[in-house]
């Protein structure tokens, strides 16, 4: 493809490049770049792309886009944002896929994982059409899982993944939009048929600094779309429907003014019942997920799907039959008189969530074990350590994903939100002791909430990701107690 082709839609301040040249390859990892490709210098968390040119050019690049001339000899287009350019060369490169599909983007602290997952499967029962899912718990075309690193990758990674889904017959792409993605421009120019805001509670904080600026991220979404499905209970609302640039459908539980509301909702065990009421319309809805944060996903999904003109008859009955999402509020299948629920509550007000709706149906004790990140946002580890106390009968306190960061420092965060709060707890630093303590103390009707790791499969220590699984943890030690019981029959019985 010829270089000026590429930049059709780039803000170019300097040019120094032939822009007829024939350009084989786009990239912004200097180690990747081979010969006859172009590549972007773009500023990183820890690394500027733009001490890597002279790298790149060894590697064989052609011509080099960058905010800043580059002290070497090269061929250059100078423009005004380089990760805006990478976006924006991505699409051309790959032929601008996201014009060629429907696309869904939900965004906001909580709830983005459900409400994505929840909007695949009604579109696909509701229409029969193929749908692609980029999120937190994996990238699917249809059924079939594609690699993730990121919940919204990098602007080329997110092209190519748009190209693939398309090129595979998928008619809409649902896809969960952080604040990251929205402020490091990862999203730039796709233009969204339905934008989803869910709720804003404080998240990021060592990144955005403050929640105006986080909501400031979050509303950039909707400065992009044809529709929008926003929940109005939020007191954050209101920035992202003053900087919609299309029409507005809300969604509440409180707020009768809503255009969708949902009214006499019942908590179960297993399910949530509730009405949603539409102007003139008024339908049962019934859900296997617990909890009332699911009314609000199952409200958000419902929004978007009648924003995309499907029939809000077919879709009430089409909640019903979707199973929720690994990590999310899920109870594990162990066929014991306790019951162990494993969510990615990592955020205070995603805590208080999920142990007020076990408290809704637990018939004995709920014990909540949670960490909190390291290398992330230290506001938010007191805050977490008083809802968990306050909230829960008994609490275990460990690590999540320390990072760099020293373990113990961190649970020394969290305990200053403990004082004055009398509650009992126990501190124990390893996950894996402390799950199997947790364990050990379970009573009949105890519900044991697993807080923080939700669907991950590793746990990060020091800059090393290690193979760790809630799950597997679980399933390991009521085993290895199972068989400890066998043998201590059988040498009662000899």
């Amino acid at each position: 493809m010829i270089l000026k082709n590429l930049l059709e839609k780039v803000d170019i301040v300097n040019n120094c490049a032939d822009m007829e040249m024939e350009i084989h390859g786009v990239g912004h990892d200097s180690r990747a770049i081979r010969a006859g490709e172009l590549f972007i210098a773009i500023r990183g968390y820890e690394s500027d792309g733009h001490d890597y040119i002279g790298s790149a050019v060894q590697q064989g690049a052609l011509c080099v886009i960058c905010e800043e001339a580059p002290e070497i000899a090269i061929s250059y287009v100078q423009v005004a944002d380089s990760r805006k350019a990478l976006a924006a060369i991505s699409a051309a490169w790959f032929g601008y896929p996201a014009e060629k599909l429907k696309v869904v983007g939900v965004t906001g602290t909580n709830g983005k994982t459900s409400v994505t997952n929840l909007i695949k499967h009604v579109i696909e029962n509701c229409s029969g059409s193929k749908v692609g899912l980029i999120g937190t718990n994996g990238n699917f075309i249809g059924e079939r899982e594609l690699p993730t690193a990121l919940t919204t990758p990098e602007s080329y990674e997110m092209q190519k993944i748009l190209d693939k889904m398309a090129l595979e017959g998928c008619e809409y792409v649902i896809m969960e939009v952080s604040s990251h993605a929205l402020i490091l421009n990862r999203v730039h120019g796709i233009e969204y048929d339905v934008a989803v805001f869910t709720n804003l509670t404080p998240e990021h904080l060592d990144f955005h600094k403050t929640m105006e600026e986080y909501a400031y991220a979050k509303s950039l979404l909707f400065q992009s779309c044809r529709k929008a499905a926003i929940n109005i209970d939020d007191p954050h609302a209101q920035i992202m429907i003053d900087n919609c640039s299309g029409t507005v459908m809300t969604y509440a539980i409180e707020d009768s003014s809503a255009d969708l509301v949902g009214k006499d909702v019942k908590l179960y065990t297993d399910k949530t019942e509730f009405c949603m009421l539409e102007v003139g319309k008024i339908s049962r809805v019934e859900l296997q997920i617990p909890g009332m944060f699911s009314v609000y996903n199952a409200l958000a999904a419902a929004a978007a799907s009648v924003l995309l003109d499907l029939d809000i008859e077919k879709v009430t009955p089409t909640l019903f039959t979707c199973q929720g999402v690994k990590g999310r509020a899920e109870v594990l299948p162990l066929g014991m008189e306790h019951t162990v629920l494993v969510d990615y509550a990592h955020t205070p007000d995603a805590l208080e969530n999920i142990i007020k709706a076990v408290r809704g149906f637990a018939k004995s004790r709920v014990v909540t074990l949670f960490g909190c990140g390291g290398d992330r946002d230290k506001s938010k580890r007191p805050l977490m350590g008083k809802i968990a106390l306050e909230l829960s009968d008994f609490t275990v306190i460990t690590t999540d994903n320390p990072r760099t960061e020293d373990p113990q420092a961190i649970i020394d965060d969290i305990l200053t939100g403990t004082e004055g709060v009398n509650s009992p707890y126990k501190v124990i630093k390893d996950r894996r002791e402390a799950i199997c303590f947790a364990l050990d103390g379970q009573k009949p009707g105890d519900v044991l909430i697993l807080a923080g790791k939700g669907h991950e499969t590793y746990q990060i220590l020091g800059k090393k990701k290690i193979h760790f699984d809630d799950r597997e943890v679980v399933t390991e030690h009521l085993k290895k107690k199972r068989v400890e019981k066998r043998k201590q029959v059988i040498e009662d019985l000899d």
